[in-house]
């Protein structure tokens, strides 16, 4: 199994830049593809990015398109999510997670980090 420790969160006002870690242990991060979604209170879970095991391969929500950026460090067991110019409506629990796919839907993935809070302040 692997574990996910999430960092990074926090507040942040609107058109300010934020960056979220999600470091791995138990197993190397470059066995997963990496995905991060987030949850806001009274919504589903949603896709936020997505990166592949060796880093070639990203994918986004068309909601972060152009402001989101996720990137990998396989030494460093640790996925990013940078955070740029975000908007209120990005306020949100950010998760990472690992899978064996790209797959923007939950299900496929199988580890979680734990969560952290971003909030947008306008």
């Amino acid at each position: 199994q692997v574990q996910l420790v999430q960092s990074g969160g926090g507040s942040v006002q609107a058109g300010g830049s934020l960056r979220l870690s999600c470091v791995a242990s138990g197993r190397p991060l470059s066995n997963y593809a990496m995905g991060w979604f987030r949850q806001a209170p009274g919504k589903e879970r949603e896709f936020v990015a997505s990166i592949s095991r060796n880093g070639l391969t990203t994918n986004y929500a068309d909601s972060v398109q152009g402001r989101f950026t996720v990137s990998r460090d396989n030494a460093k067991n640790t996925v990013y999510l940078q955070m740029n110019s975000p908007k209120s409506e990005d306020t949100a629990v950010y998760y990472c997670a690992a899978g064996g796919s790209t797959a923007r839907n939950s299900g496929s993935y199988s580890y979680w980090g734990q969560g952290t809070q971003v909030t947008v302040s306008s």
